[in-house]
């Protein structure tokens, strides 16, 4: 979006021609639109028609869609979704050509879609119902800090604001109409979630209420020989030890891996994830993983948290940088649950270290003394984890510091 990658196909870590390589045939423009269990077979639709396919061993990876709310003017040109690479191209080609973008979700996708074009000098308006931007991956304390620097950047964070139609002009949109008021919008972003795209699925094999594949522990679904993973499906949670759907590339490529690995007959279990992630939000950067204050409630326990502020270098550097954190724990045995990180300097690496510490089942107080390198370059005697879990546990990282660097 920003311009760096000079063409859509550099955004693929593979292609037909490396797939070929490794003695993988890829079959593009073909869409599998049909499952025939009891006879090992899928139906394939492609320019030509459609035909049958069979197979010893089925991996299926449907992923999901971006729905659109129908509400009047949703058909409208120039109104989008974020997902896939179609969407990817059609939006980056209309950025050149867009004065007012209005983006309906405050969420991971619509944020970074409004970034790119706030960075790219367009008017930038973005609407939830929420009320605070990436709701469901940050705190308040930290969304009011990135909701300030929206302000400097000149985005608009427009909370707790419905949107009702989008108003239109020979065919082509130009307004986007809330329950508050009225915004000018030549181009407009619909990012408000994912849903599976398993409808075709339906009878085939076993689907919860809200179209999730279900699978056990080692990725097999309900029909033998077939096995699942990405966005349509669920993944164990290791804050919690039940599972959750959680929609990361880095996933659904960790269940391609054990899914293979079963149907070649081993029986490796699915490890559990926390959901580890980041972005860039103008200036800043933001990292995230395992629980927070949205999903809390799932957590068989009492769930705590701290909020810290903490500089990220000695006084004697003269070097700016500060980093905003909170950490999400068990309050009666300490174990680390969650984390997340907020700092204009790239602190992205060191989410890494609390999603390890969450699977580890360290404590605050392993945190707290873990044993970090010091150099006055990069941080202070005291990392700035160790202060997260030392002020969690009740205590004041202060005078040694100030005493000594």
């Amino acid at each position: 979006m920003e311009g760096i990658s000079k063409e859509l196909a550099e955004l693929h870590f593979a292609n037909n021609a490396s797939y070929t390589a490794q003695g993988i045939h890829m079959h593009p423009a073909s869409e599998v639109i049909g499952l025939d269990p009891d006879n090992k077979l899928i139906t394939v639709k492609t320019s030509e028609g459609e035909h049958q396919e069979s197979y010893d061993k089925l991996l299926l990876s449907p992923g999901g869609y971006a729905p659109v709310p129908k509400i009047e003017g949703h058909d409208l040109e120039n109104v989008h979704t974020f997902r896939g690479p179609e969407d990817t191209d059609a939006v980056q080609k209309r950025m050149s050509q867009t004065k007012h973008l209005v983006v309906m979700g405050a969420g991971y996708i619509g944020v970074e879609v409004a970034t790119a074009y706030a960075e790219a000098g367009v008017e930038v308006t973005v609407i939830d119902m929420a009320d605070r931007m990436l709701p469901t991956y940050l705190d308040p304390e930290l969304a009011t800090v990135i909701e300030d620097h929206a302000k400097e950047k000149g985005l608009t964070f427009r909370s707790g604001e419905a949107v009702q139609k989008l108003l239109g002009e020979d065919g082509k949109v130009n307004a986007v109409v809330t329950d508050q008021a009225e915004y000018p919008a030549d181009t407009v972003i619909i990012a408000v979630g994912v849903k599976p795209g398993t409808s075709w699925l339906q009878g085939a094999l076993k689907l919860d209420e809200r179209g999730f594949i279900q699978t056990n522990e080692y990725l097999e679904t309900s029909v033998q020989d077939v096995y699942a993973g990405g966005d349509a499906t669920y993944i164990p949670y290791a804050p919690t030890g039940q599972t959750a759907n959680i929609g990361l590339a880095t996933l659904a490529r960790r269940q391609g891996v054990v899914a293979a690995l079963n149907a070649l007959g081993n029986k490796f279990k699915m490890p559990e994830v926390s959901g580890t992630s980041a972005l860039r939000f103008f200036d800043y950067t933001i990292a995230a993983t395992g629980m927070n204050a949205v999903n809390a409630d799932s957590y068989d326990g009492k769930v705590a948290s701290k909020y810290v502020e903490e500089k990220l270098y000695p006084d004697f550097m003269r070097k700016p940088g500060t980093v905003h954190m909170k950490i999400f724990f068990d309050e009666e045995t300490h174990r680390i649950l969650g984390g997340q990180l907020l700092s204009k300097i790239d602190v992205a690496d060191s989410i890494n270290v609390l999603s390890t510490a969450i699977n580890a089942k360290y404590t605050l107080e392993q945190l707290a003394l873990l044993d970090f390198f010091f150099q006055p370059n990069y941080d202070r005697p005291w990392h700035y984890l160790n202060v997260l879990a030392i002020e969690a546990l009740g205590n004041k990282v202060t005078g040694a510091d100030k005493l000594l660097f």
